[in-house]
């Protein structure tokens, strides 16, 4: 991590991955303005955690400042994005997603994770 901030990486902010997870998640938050409102703490409220979670895990992680913890924060972070998808996915199914919309959300989950395989792989940091 510490050649990524003298690389001109200072804040987490500056990560492109979570500038594009933080877009991910406004467009969650206003897409799911039109959910049916007895889904208020059902799939409404968990759709928007998943999303709010993926730049929530960046930041903490580069907020740790070692690179065995963030790696440990992306993949929570790839693994609340997956979980983002499959509720898009039933959301669609359910008829509460349209189809421009849940391509939107795909496009930027489909970013956020190429991202999140870039920068797994420069943590330099063996799967286990």
């Amino acid at each position: 991590m510490t050649s990524q901030k003298a690389g001109g990486i200072r804040t987490y902010r500056d990560l492109v991955l979570w500038q594009v997870a933080m877009d991910l998640a406004e467009q969650v938050y206003r897409i799911t303005e039109s959910f049916p409102a007895t889904e208020k703490f059902g799939l409404t409220s968990q759709i928007r955690r998943s999303s709010v979670s993926v730049p929530s895990n960046v930041a903490e992680g580069f907020g740790r400042g070692r690179r065995l913890e963030f790696r440990r924060y992306l993949d929570m972070a790839k693994g609340s994005l997956f979980e983002l998808q499959t509720q898009a996915e039933l959301a669609r199914r359910l008829g509460w997603l349209k189809r421009d919309a849940l391509s939107t959300l795909r496009d930027l989950a489909s970013r956020a994770d190429a991202l999140l395989a870039g920068l797994l792989r420069s943590t330099g940091v063996a799967r286990q």
